[in-house]
């Protein structure tokens, strides 16, 4: 499954009015480049190629998503640096405000200052944020995120975290760190990309321990993650106990395959139709609040 009318007749045969994806990447061009040069290198530390399949102009991309009907998508994006975050957040805001279709997301970074920012930035309507602990580099247990981290919690705005050690592990990814936030703000509404692979259990086993985490499907099942670090078949009941709480992400457009084939991956899982209509729409539009029909 990779063209369009695929993509379509996926969501149109369960009966939804479309696609929510909560992990799509939209970001000013000079770091989005810097993002695909990233990308092309990538092959030895993955031990095998990664080739960008929507590697378009910014315009066409958003189009391709509204074709596939894709209703709501995300801008994610992060810092690598301190002073980047505010920046950043900047652009996703006037992105938001040209792309009503996008959820208007923010970021934010450990240095002084952040819990301003992220409270302009709720100020100005982000309805989800982007952590990124692997390329940050950062612990997210840092004091100094300590009140962003409550913001967040408080204001029940849900962070796409990307917290688990793979493609490769970082020093603060893993459970851990991210568990020591959950203990100290247990009302975050904490978004695990990846299904935080390759710790798939231990993040199922977060998931079970606080209500607002949720995990969402970014390149998880997919032929090229089940290479690296395939999904144990014995956790797929899992899946189903916590269906109410995993969400459909793609890291769109950096993706090394067709878009479909996300779709088909989750498909045969074989958790069935009702599985999918949860994962695909329902949870992230109560999440959310995306309107439907």
């Amino acid at each position: 499954m990779t063209g369009t009318d695929e993509v379509r007749a996926f969501w149109q045969q369960l009966g939804l009015p479309g696609l929510i994806d909560v992990h799509t990447h939209f970001m000013p061009e000079q770091v989005l480049d810097k993002v695909w040069a990233y990308f092309d290198a990538v092959g030895p530390l993955t031990g095998q190629p990664w080739p960008i399949a929507y590697r378009h102009a910014e315009r066409q991309r958003v189009d391709t998503l509204r074709e596939f009907g894709v209703r709501a998508f995300t801008a994610m994006l992060y810092p690598h640096k301190p002073a980047m975050a505010a920046w950043l957040n900047a652009w996703a805001a006037d992105f938001a405000a040209r792309t009503p279709d996008c959820l208007h997301t923010a970021t934010f970074y450990p240095e002084d200052g952040a819990a301003g920012y992220v409270e302009a930035a709720l100020d100005r309507g982000a309805r989800v944020f982007k952590a990124h602990v692997q390329v940050g580099a950062y612990d997210p247990a840092d004091p100094r995120l300590d009140a962003v981290w409550g913001l967040l919690a408080e204001s029940g705005t849900p962070v796409v975290t990307h917290c688990g050690s793979g493609p490769a592990p970082g020093k603060h990814t893993g459970p851990g760190p991210i568990g020591a936030v959950l203990a100290r703000h247990p009302r975050l509404h904490l978004v695990v990309a990846h299904m935080g692979l390759p710790e798939y259990a231990d993040f199922l086993d977060l998931a079970d321990r606080h209500p607002n985490v949720h995990l969402d499907t970014t390149m998880a099942f997919t032929d090229f993650t089940e290479r690296l670090a395939p999904f144990p078949p014995g956790l797929r009941p899992r899946l189903t106990d916590l269906q109410d709480r995993i969400l459909h992400g793609t890291d769109f457009p950096n993706i090394p395959y067709g878009y479909g084939h996300a779709l088909t991956a989750l498909e045969r899982l074989g958790l069935g139709e009702e599985w999918l209509r949860a994962v695909c729409w329902g949870n992230a539009a109560r999440l959310f609040g995306v309107a439907g029909g």
